[in-house]
């Protein structure tokens, strides 16, 4: 069973939101993770950082809700960008070839520059 996933919105930064999510974003988690980033997306219209480096897997799930997310960024003509992926998860970007769709940097530093 995965452990839940939590995500924390911190201070604002510059032009946009940074968020944390933690744990596995799988079958059971990702309808939780859904909502919370939907709901993000609509309260702010700026650039959205998002910290991976708590997450130790990823289903297809997680990924399909990475996705939607992106979607809805792009349609309010704002950014998107993914960083400290963990080597399992950043693997199934790859494999799916979605790390040319998505942007994504290793570090926060990298991220609030893109």
């Amino acid at each position: 069973m995965s452990e839940p996933t939590t995500m924390t919105q911190t201070s604002p930064i510059e032009g946009g939101t940074l968020v944390c999510v933690a744990g596995d974003v799988d079958m059971s988690s990702s309808p939780t993770l859904r909502t919370e980033l939907l709901m993000l997306l609509k309260q702010n219209k700026g650039k959205m950082i998002i910290d991976l480096s708590k997450v130790s897997f990823m289903d297809s799930s997680g990924v399909a809700t990475m996705v939607e997310a992106l979607r809805q960024q792009r349609a309010a003509n704002a950014k998107m960008v993914l960083f400290g992926m963990q080597p399992r998860v950043r693997s199934i970007f790859e494999i799916s070839r979605l790390d040319s769709l998505f942007e994504i940097v290793d570090d926060q530093d990298a991220a609030m520059n893109a």
